[in-house]
């Protein structure tokens, strides 16, 4: 088996999270290999599929806000250095009844942090986006300035530019880590073996699969179904800017204009049946179909006759509450645990792979609601 050496770090999974991380690495000149099973954001990955929200409010979680806030400025430069387009300002409409409050407390959040926004009650929602039905919306708060960032694309561009930091990329599937004490290297399916100093593992929803006594009962991979809805002929109503990127927290369904021609994108943002990443089906069921068409015609009433124009299967990897998982292997002192998006966690990527390169190079402090300990075995979600 021939044996890679003189690696700083070794990161495991080309998703968001883990080229991000090799991004940051290199920039603080670090030797970095990537292992990627599949391809980077490849069709089975949390981080593949067109694209994902990325927005400010996060109600009264001020890390996650500043976190994006952060992320948004690196994806911009990115997407200026590259010459990729990788985001669409569409801006982000928050809509939500009487009985949850939440939009209270990101109102809060955002003027504390300095980002701009807009309140509006439901006769002025009314009145802006006459295609939208505003039944049982009290409030919709605007994040003028977020939208809508291209994710296949977006996370190919990060691994392109890394590679133009030294980065070297390498399809191979890595094999799960065994024993105690400090990884030495880690063997890989193509008969060869890489050491490094520090191990990433990226993985997605695959963490529970490469630490199945440790992670097994604390990620939960979850099967998400997406659907896009063809606009009718010659009508501009549901595209950008004329319909902006939305969320209506009663009904956890999450929504983005017509981007790049593909259709109006809508999805439950509850938790679908736990599934695993390398056998489920990614063909949509009729039942999720069925209800696309039904809640479409409610809120979107001109988009009642409009065809499902394309669909996707996707996974969320949640931890029990949201937050993400960052912290040490308790029985490897080499090897990092990294992932937990749980449904939010794309647009974080820039400023994840900040955190966690500071973390591996000394330069940052620990944040405890990352921490192992932290995540239980048991799902109550608490970060929308």
């Amino acid at each position: 088996m021939a044996d890679r050496t003189n690696y700083d770090v070794a990161v495991i999974g080309a998703g968001v999270f883990g080229s991000w991380t090799a991004w940051h690495l290199a920039r603080r000149k670090c030797k970095v290999v990537v292992l990627e099973a599949y391809g980077a954001a490849h069709s089975r990955a949390s981080s593949g599929g067109e694209t994902r929200i990325i927005r400010m409010s996060y109600a009264a979680d001020e890390i996650y806000t500043r976190w994006s806030h952060r992320s948004l400025a690196q994806w911009k430069e990115l997407a200026s250095q590259s010459g990729q387009p990788l985001f669409h300002p569409t801006g982000v409409l928050w809509m939500e009844g009487e009985e949850i409050g939440r939009l209270k407390d990101s109102q809060a959040t955002l003027e504390r942090c300095g980002i701009a926004h807009e309140v509006m009650d439901n006769s002025t929602l009314a009145k802006r986006y006459r295609q939208v039905n505003f039944e049982g919306v009290s409030r919709g708060l605007l994040e003028p300035h977020s939208g809508v960032l291209m994710a296949r694309r977006g996370v190919q561009t990060v691994i392109d530019e890394a590679k133009k930091k030294g980065v070297e990329f390498r399809i191979a599937q890595a094999a799960s880590p065994k024993g105690n004490g400090p990884l030495p290297k880690i063997a890989a399916s193509t008969g060869e073996s890489f050491s490094a100093g520090q191990f990433v593992f990226a993985c997605g929803p695959w963490l529970g699969k490469v630490f199945p006594e440790l992670l097994g009962q604390r990620i939960f991979p979850t099967r998400q179904e997406v659907f896009f809805f063809g606009s009718p002929a010659g009508d501009a109503r549901f595209a950008a800017p004329t319909l902006p990127t939305w969320l209506f927290n009663n009904d956890e369904v999450y929504g983005m204009p017509d981007i790049e021609f593909r259709g109006l994108k809508l999805a439950r943002d509850t938790h679908g049946p736990r599934v695993d990443p390398d056998t489920q089906s990614r063909i949509t069921s009729t039942e999720g179909a069925e209800w696309a068409r039904s809640y479409v015609c409610r809120r979107f009433p001109a988009l009642k006759d409009s065809p499902i124009t394309e669909t996707r299967v996707c996974q969320y990897e949640n931890t029990s509450n949201g937050d993400f998982l960052i912290d040490r292997h308790p029985d490897l002192p080499n090897v990092w645990l990294a992932g937990g998006g749980s449904g939010h966690g794309f647009k974080h990527g820039p400023a994840f792979g900040e955190y966690l390169a500071g973390m591996i190079t000394g330069e940052q402090k620990a944040e405890p609601r990352f921490s192992l300990a932290s995540k239980a075995t048991e799902q109550k979600r608490t970060v929308y």
